[in-house]
């Protein structure tokens, strides 16, 4: 028989297992901090204004994880492709054919070329996350420092595919390219003047001789719209491959003039090597087909018939739009 000092020990043991198991432990405290600080970000001068989700304010840490995110191939499933590895600053943001540069996408509501994804930029980087990638959002979990990042950026733990795209976001809206030559110019700063061939290629290129500024006009060098702009007699799908309507065949999305001069080759299919190349077809090359754009009205001419000086000048200009300060902004560049 067990004595009564034998069960005492195992009776106290007993009443301790019973109120443990009503009063859970307190979590170990991770460290973790949520306080958000603002992040303060200037559109470059004469931009329109940016236009930020509520839901989705520009914060100092959803920026940086953002700039991680971009650069870390841990959004590939098996780690072998990151957003850079496509999108290469040095030119822009762009890497080749197909690959639109990502520049002043902030002011943008419809993304790549056949117009796939149309709203906003959190819409278009949970495609490029959710659809393109095909993240598997456990590699993220399981990471040293994204949990922690994620819940400083955003105040909640776990790690889910809108919050990516949220961080992405916030990174793509400050990639924002508005200091070229010609910026330079026109905000009158000392010592920065067009040459005569740049003047020159600049009024033809907003003039109807250069018929340019219809799609390429305003400050951001597109009217992020979608046109055939007479590239082929019998288009390709574009952007009626999306919506299904005939006429939308051959539309495709019309690309930023910023930085033109790095982000050859040209046209959605890459068929244009050179600027010289893209001058000569809307001079000499244009195709007419059902959809054509009605802006396109040099096609009965096949093309404006520029002389040699006019499309001289004019690539004169389109080079006085590059932004060396955007390719080796160093906030944009790598921060592994």
């Amino acid at each position: 028989m067990k004595s009564k000092t034998a069960f005492i020990p195992a009776f106290a043991a007993l009443l301790l297992a019973v109120a443990c198991s009503h009063e859970p432990a307190p979590p170990p405290d991770d460290g973790w901090v949520y306080n958000p600080t603002p992040y303060h970000f200037q559109p470059p001068p004469f931009f329109p204004l940016l236009d930020v989700p509520p839901d989705n304010p520009m914060t100092i840490q959803g920026v940086q994880l953002g700039r991680m995110l971009y650069y870390d191939p841990v959004l590939h499933p098996e780690g072998a492709l990151a957003c850079a590895s496509c999108h290469l600053q040095e030119i822009s943001f762009t890497s080749g054919p197909a690959v639109l540069p990502h520049i002043n996408l902030g002011w943008s509501t419809a993304f790549l070329w056949d117009g796939r994804v149309q709203g906003s930029l959190e819409e278009a980087m949970l495609f490029e996350v959710k659809d393109f990638f095909e993240t598997d959002l456990a590699r993220l979990e399981a990471h040293p420092d994204y949990p922690r990042l994620f819940y400083e950026a955003f105040g909640e733990k776990g790690i889910t595919y809108e919050r990516a795209a949220r961080a992405l976001a916030q990174f793509q809206r400050i990639m924002a390219s508005g200091n070229s030559k010609y910026d330079q110019a026109i905000r009158q700063e000392p010592g920065v003047f067009l040459s005569d061939a740049e003047v020159n290629g600049y009024e033809l290129f907003f003039s109807e001789r250069g018929d340019c500024f219809h799609c390429h006009g305003g400050i951001l060098f597109t009217d992020n719209d979608f046109h055939n702009n007479a590239l082929d007699a019998e288009p390709e799908a574009g952007l009626g491959g999306v919506t299904g309507s005939p006429y939308d065949i051959g539309k495709f999305k019309t690309p930023t003039l910023r930085n033109i001069e790095l982000t050859g080759p040209y046209m959605h299919d890459g068929r244009y090597a050179t600027l010289e190349e893209v001058v000569d077809f809307y001079s000499e090359g244009l195709h007419a087909s059902p959809t054509a754009d009605p802006l396109m009205k040099a096609v009965p001419q096949g093309g404006k018939q520029l002389t040699a000086q006019e499309k001289s000048d004019l690539i004169a200009f389109l080079k006085t739009l590059t932004d060396t300060s955007y390719t080796t902004n160093p906030a944009l560049a790598s921060p592994f």
